[in-house]
């Protein structure tokens, strides 16, 4: 994270991203993720909107990129290694996601804006590595190790979770977001069944393991 005693007229453009990121959205909410926005952020930090420019250069995408960020880092500062230490792993994913949603919960319209162009079919390739990049966080965070297929499976299968999460967390107006809650307890004991067949399946000395066939067993296992 950006250290707040360096004055925003000093900063790095590398810091001066981090600085403008988590001040993004709530601008976003009513200028949409656009120049105004940017520049709205900028003057609140204190710096002059063109210099926000080059910190920030690539519009709506970029924009939305430096937020996630700072959700990033501020998921870390809120749920700190040794708290999570002492949870059972389902209890740390469940715990990191809705860290995040908590830390988006003042921004939701922004949120909803996001999604929407990340949604648009050229930006679909970003949207798919934002969300690669934020399951890989989150899985980290909970202090995984995994390499090989189990990590890629881990990561794929999180990424979906977390999506289809914040859209119900969207539209949720459920008192604490219980819905929301009560919809991840729910995809999230998915993904540890997962974890648990995974684990469960034995090699065949006499064959290669096939990760299409690995996950055409699981899709007829679990109709």
């Amino acid at each position: 994270m950006t250290d707040s005693a360096i004055p925003p007229l000093d900063m790095t453009l590398d810091e001066l991203r981090a600085a403008l990121g988590p001040l993004l959205p709530q601008e976003a909410a009513f200028d949409g993720w656009s120049e105004a926005a940017l520049s709205a952020a900028a003057m609140a930090l204190g710096v002059p909107p063109e210099r926000a420019r080059l910190a920030i250069p690539g519009g709506a995408i970029d924009m939305i990129e430096a937020w996630f960020a700072s959700v990033d880092a501020e998921m870390v500062v809120v749920l700190p290694s040794e708290r999570l230490a002492a949870m059972k792993i389902r209890e740390r994913i469940t715990a990191i996601v809705l860290a995040r949603l908590e830390i988006a919960t003042p921004h939701r319209e922004a949120l909803r804006r996001a999604i929407a162009i990340l949604a648009l079919p050229t930006n679909v390739p970003t949207a798919t590595r934002l969300g690669w990049h934020a399951a890989d966080a989150m899985w980290r965070l909970a202090g995984d190790t995994a390499t090989g297929f189990a990590h890629y499976t881990k990561r794929a299968t999180l990424g979906a979770v977390y999506l289809s999460t914040i859209l119900v967390f969207l539209d949720d107006e459920s008192e604490g977001f219980a819905d929301t809650r009560a919809f991840l307890d729910r995809r999230i004991a998915g993904v540890m069944r997962f974890e648990k067949l995974k684990a469960q399946l034995k090699p065949d000395p006499d064959r290669h393991f096939s990760p299409a066939r690995f996950l055409g067993r699981l899709r007829y296992r679990t109709r």
